[in-house]
C-alpha cells in the first residue's frame, strides 16, 4: 500500500477538500457498479454535516457503511449502515473515506495527531492529521479489505454479504491502466490548493493579530472551538483578578481600564499562535490552550503568577497575583459553569493555582 511513502502532515481544511472530492466522485453518474462506500467520521456532529450527501450516496451504492464513536446516533439515512466505534480503539481517531467500484477507486486515510496549526482561523480548521490519499483502485481495495476484516462482525448479515460481494467482484478485474496519470493530476491540484489555503489562513491570522484586540469575544469562542466533543484536547486556564476597587491606593474612573490593559498584556505574552484569550466577566479571563498537557498548563499558570508579580512592581494598576484554575477537556462547548465554580472555590479558599478534573 502507498501509505508510508505518501503520508504527510495535513490540516483538517485540506482533508475536507479531499473527502468532498471523493464523495463527489461517488455521486457522479457511472456504469461501473456495484459501488462500495466506507467512511469513518470520528464523531457524530461531523457526519451530521454530511448526512444529506450520504443519503444520496446510499441511493447509488450497493452498500454504504459509516463509522462513528458511540452507539446513539439517532436515525441513520436509509441504506447507510452504522458501525459503532469504541472510544479507545484506534479507528476512533481515524478519518477515512473509501469509494470502490470494479473500475474506480479513491481513498483518504488520516490519523488524528491531536495537535493544531496556529495559522488556522478556527480550532477545527487547524486540526492536524497524518494522512494520505490515492485515486488508485487497488489502494482503495486494500483499505476496504482492512475495514471489512475489522468491522464484519459489527454489520448486519445483509450488509456484510453486500460488502463481500463488491470486494469479490473488484478482485476479479484488473485495475485501469491510466490511474497513475489521474492520480498525479489530482495530487498537483490538491497540493496547490493546500498551499494557497495555508498562505491565506496565515495572512488572515496576521491581519487579525495586527488589527484587533488579543481578546476573543465570548460569543466567538464556540465558533472558534467547534461543536464536536471528544476530539482535540484543550487546556483551559482561568484567571480571576481583584476588582479595581480592591486594589490598594487606587481610585478614579481609569483604574479598571488601566488594570485590564496591563493584565491583557501579561496574559497575552504566554499565548502561542494556536491559543486564544477571552473574558468571562469583568474580573475573570480564560486562556484556551489547544493540545497543551495539563502539566504544561499548570506550569503556565505558575509562570503567570510570577509574571503578574513582576509586572505589578512596575505598574501600580496591576494586581500582584490572581486566583487561577486549570482544566484539560475534550468537551465542546467548554464547561464554563464548572470553571466559574472552581474559581469561586479557589478564591474562597485562597488557593493561587487550583486544578479541577473535567467531569
Amino acid at each position: 500500500m502507498v501509505a508510508p511513502e505518501n503520508q504527510k502532515l495535513l490540516t483538517k481544511s485540506t482533508l475536507v477538500t479531499v473527502s468532498h472530492a471523493i464523495e463527489r466522485a461517488a455521486l457522479a453518474v457511472g456504469e461501473d457498479g456495484p459501488m462500495l462506500v466506507l467512511a469513518l467520521f470520528q464523531r457524530m456532529p461531523y457526519f451530521e454535516r454530511e448526512r444529506d450527501v450520504y443519503e444520496r450516496i446510499a441511493r447509488r451504492a450497493a452498500v454504504t457503511v459509516v463509522g462513528v464513536v458511540g452507539d446513539q446516533p439517532g436515525r441513520m439515512p436509509d441504506g447507510v449502515h452504522l458501525v459503532a466505534l469504541n472510544e479507545n480503539e484506534a479507528y476512533a481517531r481515524e478519518w477515512t473515506v473509501v469509494v470502490l467500484t470494479p473500475r474506480f477507486g479513491a481513498v483518504l486515510v488520516a490519523y488524528d495527531r491531536e495537535q493544531v496549526s496556529g495559522a488556522a482561523a478556527t480550532l477545527e480548521a487547524g486540526r492536524l492529521f497524518d494522512g494520505w490519499w490515492s485515486l488508485r483502485r487497488d489502494d482503495a481495495l486494500h483499505k476496504a479489505l482492512a475495514l471489512q476484516a475489522a468491522f464484519a462482525d459489527r454489520l448486519p448479515p445483509a450488509a456484510r454479504a453486500a460488502v463481500s460481494d463488491v470486494l469479490a467482484y473488484v478482485r476479479d478485474l484488473p485495475a485501469g491502466t491510466g490511474e497513475s496519470r489521474a492520480d498525479a493530476l489530482a495530487r498537483l491540484l490538491i497540493e496547490h490548493a493546500e498551499r494557497a489555503g495555508t498562505e491565506l489562513a496565515s495572512l488572515r491570522r496576521r491581519v487579525a493579530v495586527a488589527d484587533h484586540s488579543p481578546v476573543t469575544a465570548a460569543d466567538e469562542v464556540s465558533r472558534w472551538s467547534g461543536t464536536a466533543s471528544g476530539t482535540l484536547p484543550v487546556a483551559l486556564l482561568a484567571v480571576r483578578v481583584p476588582s479595581p476597587h480592591q486594589l490598594p491606593e487606587q481610585a478614579g474612573r481609569r483604574t479598571g481600564a488601566l488594570r485590564n490593559e496591563g493584565l491583557i498584556a501579561v496574559l497575552s505574552a504566554v499565548l502561542r499562535d494556536s491559543d486564544r484569550l477571552t473574558r468571562l466577566s469583568d474580573d475573570d479571563f480564560l486562556l484556551m490552550l489547544p493540545a497543551l498537557s495539563l502539566a504544561d498548563a499548570l506550569k503556565t499558570a505558575h509562570q503567570l503568577q510570577a509574571d503578574l508579580a513582576a509586572a505589578a512592581a512596575h505598574n501600580a494598576f496591576l494586581p500582584g497575583g490572581a486566583h487561577m484554575l486549570v482544566m484539560a477537556t475534550r468537551r465542546r462547548p467548554f464547561p464554563i459553569p464548572r470553571i466559574i465554580e472552581g474559581l469561586d472555590w479557589a478564591q474562597r479558599e485562597r488557593v493561587p493555582v487550583a486544578q479541577v478534573e473535567d467531569a
